[in-house]
């Protein structure tokens, strides 16, 4: 192993880690309860108000751990043992919602549909008016089959039946618009690795003012101490509210985070959202001439993983691993279910560049014998 190679990660995340995030690594070490920590960490969180589109009274902060651990805080702050949550999944994330609320004892009501189809928003609102949980849980970019779903016609729902509503923001916030105050979302998180292109080990979460105030009316204390939002405001108090100790938080994480949440607000989401659209379009446009194809209809796609099936006759871990070890370009395949029968690229952060894809089509151009792979992605994409 060279540890040193640049490997091209195409990969649904982790991401390519953005230059200023990269750069961050190597600020000089501070205490975890450093003045110029605090003063760092008010910036984040205005940055991530700016960056959920939260409401008035909204709390922000990084968690540290990753993505599954915002969506575990979550499940663990807003639920009481044998409260309600209604749980739309038609991946394995929903599913992965579904069993930590079984281990936190709440009832759960899945409402499943297929692992490549498009949310019944009805079918969901029956139900939902049926059963009246307290919290409705979904997530907005399915990574394991690269389907986009229906967050603002969900977040309705739970208005009109006055439940609380959590959303896995995982793959879309950082790329695509996301207005957490506009959907009546009260929880939502991401993971640092994905759309924000920092390094893997912090999770990005926004409680609404509805949540936090639910959380403080609590019966139960929350089952799990590291994650109670309470505890955590405590330390992320902005200004001159006082800082209380709660853990030590990975000093070298906050500041490439920090700069890739400025990266990314400096850029603007819906540069970032173009991005990932015409670089996926040209991607699909060349590598179905080879025989792939969308696995996903366009109407729910998700634009930040293009989930594509394979050309038939095509060895699928023997061209992934020609792909990393000949020409050092990793590419995921399926999940679960869809394990051997799709691949999933990331478009996400910086991952979402036409210089990476072109490597791609290069290298699948002599894999493949298909030389025309490169030069049909350049129609559509400049090379940068």
């Amino acid at each position: 192993m060279d540890k040193h190679q640049e490997v091209t990660l195409l990969t649904p995340g982790p991401t390519p880690i953005h230059p200023a995030a990269l750069a961050a690594m190597q600020w000089p070490m501070r205490s975890h309860m450093d003045a110029d920590i605090f003063d760092y960490n008010d910036q984040i969180v205005a940055d991530l108000h700016q960056l959920y589109k939260t409401g008035p009274g909204a709390f922000v902060s990084l968690l540290s751990g990753t993505g599954s651990l915002g969506m575990e805080a979550g499940f663990a702050n807003l639920l009481e043992p044998g409260e309600k949550v209604l749980i739309v999944s038609n991946g394995v994330f929903g599913e992965r919602m579904i069993e930590m609320c079984e281990r936190l004892a709440a009832h759960v009501i899945p409402v499943r549909f297929s692992h490549a189809q498009e949310v019944d928003v009805e079918a969901v609102r029956n139900i939902a008016f049926e059963t009246s949980p307290k919290l409705i849980a979904m997530v907005h970019g399915e990574t394991s089959t690269g389907v986009m779903n229906p967050v603002a016609e969900i977040g309705e729902i739970a208005a009109e039946i006055g439940a609380l509503f959590s959303v896995d923001a995982v793959t879309t916030v950082g790329m695509l618009e996301f207005d957490m105050a506009a959907y009546g979302v009260d929880y939502a998180y991401t993971g640092s690795q994905k759309c924000l292109s920092a390094p893997p080990g912090l999770a990005p979460v926004a409680f609404s003012e509805r949540a936090m105030q639910t959380i403080a009316s609590r019966k139960t204390r929350v089952s799990t101490w590291y994650s109670d939002a309470l505890g955590m405001e405590a330390y992320w108090a902005v200004g001159a509210k006082g800082r209380k100790y709660h853990h030590t938080i990975p000093v070298q994480l906050h500041w490439a985070t920090g700069e890739a949440i400025r990266a990314a607000l400096t850029e603007g989401i819906a540069e970032r959202s173009h991005r990932a659209h015409f670089v996926g379009e040209a991607t699909l446009k060349a590598l179905r001439t080879v025989g792939f194809e969308a696995f996903i209809p366009k109407k729910f796609r998700l634009p930040t993983v293009l989930a594509v099936t394979l050309p038939e006759g095509l060895d699928d871990t023997q061209v992934r691993q020609e792909l990393r070890s000949k020409y050092f370009i990793s590419v995921t395949g399926g999940l679960g279910a869809t394990a051997g029968k799709i691949w999933r690229l990331g478009l996400m952060g910086e991952n979402a560049r036409p210089r990476y894809y072109h490597r791609l089509m290069v290298a699948l151009a002599e894999i493949l014998d298909a030389p025309q792979l490169p030069d049909l992605f350049d129609e559509v994409c400049t090379v940068a």
